[in-house]
């Protein structure tokens, strides 16, 4: 039986792994971009090295990490720490784009732009997540069971509340979110952002 467990630094490849596997609104991203690092490079391992106190995973019976939670707690203290410290290495391999017209554009434009401030939603809702599941994890409760024990976390640490962005063709992932109580908030262009008040 599949169990959740804090995160480790040997997890880091399988985040990589899970991230490209799901990230194509919940399905497979691989080819889709030059270098599939990309995915993982900008919503899974940058978390789980700043916050490996604020990242969990499922890990398979076999051992296998076939999901994951990670987050921030304070998403503009994170974007400083990403565009200071996590992304000028990164960005090596990703040059910034001149015309920001493919979808991998967009995505190392994104990377590019992380700083403090950006995140529209991050007064209010200050923390934000981002979780991935393989197929073979879902309808077992995992995707409710990390949120809760994010959440659980969060409260124990005063946080105000938490954002996220889906893609807006992700019809499962908004429904999985509104089922946990979550509202929708002003999103970017092209984008759809979800929130939550976690304490009073």
């Amino acid at each position: 039986m599949s169990r959740i467990r804090p995160y480790r630094p040997a997890d880091r490849a399988a985040l990589y792994e899970v991230c490209a596997k799901t990230a194509d609104a919940g399905k497979d991203a691989t080819g889709i971009l030059s270098n599939d690092a990309l995915w993982g490079d900008l919503f899974a391992v940058p978390y789980a090295e700043r916050h490996p106190d604020l990242s969990w995973v499922v890990e398979a019976e076999d051992g296998r990490v076939i999901g994951y939670i990670v987050a921030t707690d304070d998403t503009d203290a994170f974007y400083g720490w990403f565009h200071d410290s996590w992304w000028p290495a990164v960005r090596k391999s990703f040059p910034r784009p001149v015309d920001v017209a493919s979808r991998e554009d967009r995505m190392v434009d994104y990377g590019y732009s992380r700083a403090p401030g950006v995140g529209q939603n991050a007064t209010d809702y200050p923390a934000h997540l981002h979780i991935n599941l393989m197929p073979e994890t879902q309808g077992q409760g995992l995707g409710r069971a990390l949120v809760d024990t994010l959440f659980s976390e969060l409260k124990r640490r005063g946080s105000r509340g938490l954002h996220l962005g889906i893609d807006p063709s992700n019809a499962g992932a908004a429904a999985f979110y509104e089922r946990l109580g979550m509202t929708r908030l002003p999103a970017e262009p092209g984008g759809q952002a979800y929130g939550i008040r976690l304490t009073d």
